[in-house]
């Protein structure tokens, strides 16, 4: 089962991002609640675009790490899966809970990712998979349900929180496989 899922769930997400796209009406009478409920598909979308063709794993392992394995696919499934659509649901059930302002994690997620990306093709000087969806989407719609979504401090300071601990973990996870010299890997063709 989770070869199956390794190997297929960028396309899943394809086709669950287009069925919360047609649950939108039951949102759209309120604009906070719609801001957090888009946030899934709208990174789903972000994730095709990263992650087809398992193209952002070799970038990092290839241009970042220099032929070493310190992003796996195992890795990716678990960031991605509980990390990201996990989140986004507990953002989506905690706004609906508790108020809107608790469910900006995700669109925090959404924004820390989309700059990572903006700093990842400045540092390295070019593409990488994500930039687009990052940059052109993710940014201005992290903007935009920062506008929308009524939220005290105390919620701000939160989603933030949430999603810089996700990041942080993503990156010292990175770099301890890279330190335990996983076996090079080769590049891509």
């Amino acid at each position: 089962m989770k070869n199956w899922l390794q190997a297929h769930w960028v396309a899943g997400a394809l086709f669950m991002a287009g069925l919360q796209i047609l649950l939108v009406p039951f949102f759209a009478a309120d604009r906070a609640m719609l801001m957090v409920f888009l946030a899934s598909p709208l990174y789903m979308l972000h994730q095709l675009e990263e992650h087809w063709g398992d193209r952002f794993r070799s970038y990092v392992n290839n241009t970042v790490f220099g032929g070493v394995e310190a992003l796996t696919v195992a890795d990716v499934l678990w960031v991605n899966l509980p990390g990201v659509w996990g989140l986004n649901i507990l953002s989506l059930y905690a706004a609906a809970a508790f108020g809107p302002g608790w469910g900006l994690s995700a669109a925090y997620l959404i924004l820390v990712n989309g700059i990572a990306h903006v700093g990842m093709a400045a540092h390295f000087k070019g593409y990488n998979p994500g930039l687009v969806t990052g940059a052109v989407c993710f940014i201005p719609f992290a903007i935009v349900s920062f506008m929308l979504i009524p939220a005290r401090a105390d919620q701000h300071v939160v989603g933030l929180l949430v999603s810089l601990l996700i990041h942080a973990a993503i990156v010292v996870l990175v770099k301890r496989n890279a330190s335990h010299g996983r076996r090079p890997i080769m590049p891509r063709r």
